[in-house]
C-alpha cells in the first residue's frame, strides 16, 4: 500500500510539464494495478479544484475530466477514515515542524500513521519526507 499524494494523480490528466515527472506518474498508475492506496480525504476535493482550475484555464476539456473521474473510481485508493477534527492536532504541528501547507502535512502524517512510502511530486514534500524518514514511492525515477 502507497499514500498517493495529489500531485502524482493530476499528472493522469494534465499536461506533462517535465517529462521525469510524467513518467513516474505512469508508474505508479501501472504500480495500482498490484498495489493499493490510500489518501487523507482532501484528495477528491483537491482533484476536483485542480479539474474545475485547468477547465477554466484551457488545459484541460470536460471529457478529459470526466475520464480521469472515472479512472479514479476504478483504482484500488481508500480514504482515511479517521475524524477530521482529530486530524487537526496531528496536521499543525507536522506543517510546522516541516514548513509544508496543512494539505501537504495531511499526506506525510498519513504515511508517518501508517508507515507506508508515499508517492509524490512535490519537492518541498518530497524534502519533509525524507527529513521524516519515510521512504518516497519509486524515488529511484526522481
Amino acid at each position: 500500500m502507497i499514500v498517493l499524494d495529489n500531485s502524482i494523480a493530476m499528472r493522469w490528466v494534465l499536461p506533462p510539464q517535465v517529462e521525469a515527472d510524467a513518467k513516474k506518474a505512469r508508474e505508479t498508475l501501472t504500480a495500482l494495478k498490484d498495489e493499493r492506496a490510500i489518501v487523507p480525504s482532501l484528495f477528491f476535493l483537491e482533484a476536483a479544484n485542480v479539474l474545475t482550475r485547468a477547465e477554466k484555464r484551457g488545459l484541460i476539456t470536460t471529457d478529459s475530466s470526466l475520464s480521469f473521474t472515472e479512472l479514479i473510481k476504478s483504482l484500488p485508493i481508500e480514504t482515511d477514515e479517521r475524524a477530521t477534527i482529530d486530524l487537526l492536532d496531528l496536521v499543525v504541528p507536522i506543517a510546522r515542524d516541516y514548513a509544508l501547507s496543512a494539505y501537504d502535512a495531511a499526506y506525510l502524517e498519513l504515511a508517518i500513521h501508517l508507515n507506508l512510502p508515499l508517492a509524490t511530486l512535490d519537492e518541498d514534500l518530497i524534502k519533509a519526507a525524507r527529513k521524516a524518514k519515510v521512504t518516497i514511492f519509486l524515488a529511484e525515477t526522481l
